[in-house]
């Protein structure tokens, strides 16, 4: 009983763009989740390589041990960092909610899986603290996507807002969150992942700042409408899509059915980028919202965010307060969640037959 006395939940959240271990630190009770610290743990650029390299390949269960392991320690390191940049020990902690690494998210075919590493028994060993990991496979379970979770924290934190709401996340997968009896909630396509994996490969950056390289090239309308033909967009919701879909293996083979040498690099960035705008506020316009509220990392590329606002000229785009700390805010909200034995009510967005408690509690 001694969990449900203590209101700091902490959140972890390493994200398709792998750009970083977003962790927070929260204050949580039945109405609110406030943020009292927030940090960007940095994302080892070898390890980042060999899970780009895992999920593009073929791998070993080795591998896969191992790097469910090292997640596991660099995990814990972004909670002991965080907790002494806050000035906190680990007792006044109720529970870390660890969403883990999505190395693969396939919620369709005859045996659907997900799989999330970072070994949340390493993160309980190493803090000191109850960690909640594995959320996403009870939903499954019970026939659902898995994914997008976001929408059920949307609501909350947006509990008492009266005009018509929309909230679009845009991490490496974009999700868009309509509130509405019944919420919806789906992933719309791609957000960073691709902007990102082409300036990697092109200029070894790791994100287009600003969308400042997309903004020097022009859109190759030929190259959009074979993207924007992909089946994944025409699929009704409740859906979900991830890096096994959307990767740089697929870019590169709609530019050979283009031409390559047709394509510039910077004319492909800005082809991807417009390709996020567009699949995004097709999406949103479907709900036709007064307001739609942008979060995630793509929130910060101001390029992207004007592009979206040109496509949805008479829906009022803004960007929320705390908005590249929201993902993890979630993960800590969920473990408050799973700590109080409390069902997330996500049935609606995943398609799942009922909704129930979600993750596992690492003592």
């Amino acid at each position: 009983m001694h969990l449900m006395k203590k209101r700091k939940y902490i959140g972890l959240m390493s994200g398709t763009s792998l750009d970083g271990v977003d962790v927070v630190l929260c204050d949580i009770d039945a109405d609110d989740c406030q943020l009292l610290k927030q940090s960007t743990y940095p994302f080892p650029s070898e390890l980042k390589e060999k899970i780009l390299n895992l999920t593009a390949g073929e791998t070993s269960l080795y591998e896969v041990g191992e790097l469910d392991h090292r997640l596991g320690l660099l995990f814990a390191d972004a909670v002991v960092f965080l907790l002494e940049d806050a000035g906190i020990v680990a007792d006044e902690v109720s529970a870390i909610g660890s969403h883990g690494q999505t190395l693969w998210h396939a919620p369709k075919g005859t045996c659907p899986f997900t799989m999330q590493l970072g070994d949340p028994n390493i993160i309980a060993a190493r803090c000191g603290i109850p960690v909640v990991a594995d959320v996403r496979r009870k939903d499954m379970a019970f026939g659902g996507s898995g994914a997008p979770f976001a929408p059920a924290f949307h609501r909350f934190i947006f509990k008492n807002i009266e005009m018509a709401v929309a909230v679009a996340n845009i991490g490496g997968i974009a999700n868009i969150t309509v509130l509405q009896e019944p919420l919806i909630g789906y992933d719309t396509g791609p957000g960073n992942m691709l902007m990102d994996a082409w300036i990697s490969k092109h200029k070894g950056a790791g994100y287009d700042k600003e969308g400042v390289w997309a903004r020097e090239g022009k859109v190759d309308y030929t190259l959009l409408d074979a993207m924007m033909a992909d089946d994944y967009f025409a699929l009704p919701y409740p859906k979900s899509t991830g890096r096994e879909k959307f990767n740089i293996q697929w870019v590169e083979a709609h530019i050979l059915r283009r031409g390559g040498s047709m394509c510039p690099p910077k004319d492909v960035q800005r082809t991807l980028l417009e390709l996020t705008a567009l699949s995004l506020s097709n999406e949103v316009l479907k709900f036709n919202p007064d307001v739609l509220m942008l979060c995630g990392g793509g929130a910060k590329n101001s390029f992207l965010v004007e592009r979206i606002a040109a496509l949805m000229p008479n829906i009022h785009v803004g960007i929320m307060a705390e908005a590249d700390a929201l993902e993890a805010m979630m993960m800590a909200w969920l473990a408050y969640k799973r700590v109080h034995e409390e069902p997330v009510l996500l049935k609606d967005v995943t398609g799942a037959s009922q909704n129930t408690v979600l993750g596992a509690l690492y003592q």
